[in-house]
This record gives C-alpha cells, sequence and structure tokens, in this order.
C-alpha cells in the first residue's frame, strides 16, 4: 500500500500550523464578517483603541500595514464613522487617528466575536491545554516578550 498523498509535507510541523492558522482565520473571518467587518479593519481598530490617538504613518508601523493599504481601511472605518482623522496636535502635518464611540462598540462586538471563534478552534482540547498550547505558540512565535 502506498502512502498517504504528501505525507511528508504534512508531517512538517510548520505545515500544520499553517493549517491551523488558515482555519482559525477564517473563523474569526466569518464571525467579523457577522458583524460587518473585516480582519484587517479589526486589527486597526483594535490598534486605534490601544494606540489612539494615534499619527497614522505610527498606526501602520505598529499593524505591519503598507500605508496605501492603511489609507484604503481607513477611508473605510472613516465612512462607517467608526473612526476620525484630524490633524495630529503633536505635528499638524500628520493626521491622527481616533475611535469614535460606535468604533468602540463595534470593537467590543467584534472582540466577543473572535473570542467564540477562537474558542471554536481550540474547542477539542482542555483547559490545561489551550494554556499549555498558547504558551507554545508564543514561544515558537517570536512575540514572547
Amino acid at each position: 500500500m502506498s502512502e498517504a498523498p504528501l505525507a511528508a509535507i504534512r508531517s512538517l510541523p510548520s505545515w500544520l500550523l499553517g493549517r491551523a492558522a488558515a482555519r482559525g482565520r477564517a473563523l474569526v473571518a466569518e464571525a467579523l464578517a457577522a458583524e460587518g467587518l473585516k480582519l484587517w479593519h479589526h486589527v486597526v481598530l483594535s490598534a486605534v483603541r490601544d494606540l489612539g490617538p494615534v499619527a497614522q504613518a505610527d498606526l501602520g508601523r505598529s499593524v505591519q500595514l503598507d500605508p496605501k493599504d492603511l489609507v484604503g481601511v481607513l477611508n473605510d472605518l472613516q465612512s462607517a464613522g467608526l473612526v476620525v482623522r484630524e490633524p495630529d496636535p503633536k505635528d499638524k502635518r500628520k493626521n491622527a487617528v481616533s475611535l469614535t464611540g460606535d468604533g468602540a462598540r463595534l470593537l467590543k462586538r467584534c472582540e466577543r466575536a473572535a473570542r467564540t471563534a477562537n474558542d471554536e478552534l481550540l474547542a477539542p482540547f482542555s483547559a490545561v491545554e489551550r494554556d499549555q498550547f498558547m504558551g507554545l505558540l508564543i514561544r515558537i512565535s517570536g512575540t514572547e516578550s
């Protein structure tokens, strides 16, 4: 009997992590879509909440999004009344981005939806296994501080 197709690839941790990440992104994207939001919009809203008011350039660097892509996301968010861009009080030549009340309320709903989606992703794990898994992911992701 021959080996299963792609057995060598499917045995690589990097491949398995990629598959798990893709499944997680899909679950979160679906949950956010139910709230009318896309993944990058959620990331940017969350960063604005944590950093705001924040210079647009600093925001782009913090989320590692290309400036032209960030402008598109911010245009969408501003058109929806979720953020405002105003002259930066520290440097009037720059825009500072802040969350609106509607943006804060939507972000709360989206954070709940994203947590629920992640709970679904990790449902096969016990609480102890989830903690262990998160610790291991942090160690290999390079995000450990």
